[in-house]
């Protein structure tokens, strides 16, 4: 049995249901064809932080205040937030809930949320504290049963896989091992399951703003056409952003380009105008 809308706890206003929202999203790339960009917000003792390639141990600190962060990508039009919670990937529980909470009830974004996502506890925990969608990587692989029943249980609109791929194989563990599943493999699987949104980091890029795995992209979307690919790891520029647009890719999420003002809240703010 599904949940429906109204199980899903959200603690702040929503003029659309997120059932609705792949829904919304999709018909407005048709008419336009604009890649939709998702900033990250990666989570360490309740700040806003950034990996190089997984490393914990280099890790840059940009704001003591995600809630600021998200407030002001909200107010230039942003709709949605990819937020992890590193503490919770490395430790395997959900750990800065407090801040996910925060994020959700002070912001009207749509917020999918991934790290420490391990148990049924995890997931109402999650979803109790104001996300509309789960990403599981590392549970996905080590526990597909359980995996499998939370896709049956909460829908594939808010159940997405987490595909983190290093040197064609899937890593797991906050990125801090590597399985032996091979990409097309693991996706295989799961897309017969029922899986329909999916999203992809290549790790050898992530934190490195080397430019982002276009091809990997494309290939997937190939292998897979009716599967929502969203792009991770690698964008430095908005010519990044505009070659996945090409490519085909829905929708990218970027993370230390922002930080780092290498792509700005003015040009992201043109992005967004353009897709209206």
């Amino acid at each position: 049995m599904k949940l429906s809308a109204s199980d899903i706890k959200r603690p702040f206003h929503s003029p659309f249901s997120p059932l609705s929202l792949p829904f919304l999203i999709n018909n407005i790339r048709i008419q336009h064809n604009m890649i939709e960009l998702i900033p990250a917000i990666d989570i360490i003792d309740g700040n806003l932080v950034r990996l190089q390639q997984g490393n914990y141990g280099a890790k840059t600190e940009y704001s003591h205040d995600p809630l600021e962060v998200a407030k002001q990508l909200q107010d230039i039009g942003i709709r949605r937030l990819h937020v992890v919670d590193l503490d919770g990937a490395k430790g395997g529980h959900i750990v800065n809930q407090r801040t996910l909470e925060r994020l959700a009830t002070h912001t009207d974004l749509v917020i999918d949320f991934g790290g420490g996502v391990k148990s049924d506890e995890d997931v109402r925990i999650a979803f109790e504290s104001g996300a509309q969608m789960i990403t599981g990587g590392s549970i996905a692989v080590q526990r597909p049963q359980l995996f499998l029943a939370w896709l049956e249980q909460y829908g594939a609109d808010h159940i997405i896989l987490g595909a983190d791929i290093k040197d064609g194989k899937i890593a797991i563990t906050g990125w801090l091992e590597e399985s032996d599943a091979q990409w097309q493999t693991f996706l295989a699987s799961y897309v017969s399951r029922g899986v329909r949104r999916v999203i992809s980091t290549d790790i050898s890029r992530d934190g490195m703003m080397t430019g982002p795995a276009v091809d990997l992209y494309r290939d997937m979307m190939a292998d897979f056409p009716d599967l929502h690919v969203t792009a991770s790891g690698g964008v430095s520029c908005m010519s990044d952003v505009i070659q996945l647009d090409e490519a085909g890719v829905p929708d990218v999420i970027i993370g230390k380009a922002i930080y780092e003002g290498r792509i700005t809240f003015h040009e992201m703010e043109e992005h967004i105008k353009k897709s209206l």
